[in-house]
């Protein structure tokens, strides 16, 4: 398992030829039908026939990946999870890097909510899938999960079910580094509160619990997201951009909501969804189209055209 670390500083905006683009899928890539417009797959496309890489950098788990599986070219790679898990889209969603939320901090954070928040519920996203308590929101869980509460399903001896993927005999995700059962890292401590106000939460959350975890949120009701310290978007993309030798004023970002902000402000160059978050759109100062109007595919087409940002 890898440690998250804290990215670099933002690189001046400057004329220069990108060589990777770093893609929000909610709101922003995709059309808010979920599907991705034949517009964006043929501008995805072109951008790596090009040589830009594309990565779809993402608070999604890699089990909710299928929409976009089939549009990564070369590396095959995706940031899921707020930048917790590294996935191998080429290789059916195999997770092959995690930066896990270690369980006595995420235990701490709920105790701390719970006080600061009551009627919060949780979830907890574990690398074999997510289990949650009996209050949290019915979205798209897996009927498979356990439900109980936080407490339970984050005590140590707490033993979650085998995913689609694994075996007894494996690892992680299919990986060959111990037992499934009792090793499945938890990647993203997930609070629902059904009365707060989004922004408010997240504040009220930070204020809270801020020292032991890293909160964020892309979600318009009030349902947090929760990594380890330090993780995040901007963390993971940095390292995967380091290891390829690409500058951060390589890079150009998209994204939408706050979960998205930390990337915006590391990339080089950011853009903005017309339909952004108030404070996504303080932190950016480029703008493009909304996702319903295929706003990420109107600047790879004008990039591809110029040669440079």
């Amino acid at each position: 398992m890898t440690d998250a670390s804290a990215p670099p500083s933002r690189a001046p905006e400057t004329a220069v030829a990108p060589r990777l683009i770093a893609t929000d899928l909610d709101g922003t890539l995709l059309h808010d039908d979920k599907t991705v417009s034949d517009r964006t797959i043929a501008a995805l496309a072109a951008a790596e026939r090009a040589g830009l890489e594309v990565f779809f950098v993402t608070g999604r788990p890699a089990r909710w990946m299928g929409v976009v599986s089939d549009h990564v070219h070369g590396h095959g790679l995706a940031i899921c999870a707020n930048g917790a898990a590294v996935v191998d889209l080429h290789r059916g969603g195999r997770i092959v890097e995690v930066s896990p939320l270690e369980r006595t901090a995420a235990r701490q954070v709920v105790d701390a909510l719970r006080s600061a928040a009551p009627g919060t519920s949780f979830a907890v996203e574990r690398t074999g899938g997510i289990h949650y308590e009996p209050q949290y929101p019915p979205l798209l869980l897996d009927p498979a999960a356990v439900v109980a509460p936080a407490e339970k399903l984050l005590a140590d001896d707490f033993v979650p079910p085998l995913g689609p993927e694994e075996t007894e005999a494996d690892g992680p995700a299919g990986g060959t580094d111990g037992p499934a059962f009792p090793d499945q890292p938890v990647i993203k401590l997930l609070a629902h509160h059904p009365e707060l106000d989004p922004d408010a939460f997240l504040a009220l959350a930070r204020t809270a619990a801020g020292g032991l975890a890293t909160f964020t949120r892309s979600s318009p009701t009030a349902l947090l997201e929760i990594s380890g310290p330090g993780v995040s978007k901007a963390g993971t993309l940095a390292r995967c951009c380091a290891e390829r030798g690409i500058a951060p004023d390589e890079v150009v970002a998209f994204g939408d909501m706050p979960n998205d902000i930390a990337m915006l402000s590391w990339a080089g160059t950011s853009y903005a969804m017309a339909n952004a978050h108030p404070d996504v759109l303080a932190a950016t100062t480029r703008r493009t189209a909304s996702n319903n109007d295929d706003g990420v595919a109107a600047v790879i087409e004008r990039i591809l055209q110029d040669g440079h940002l």
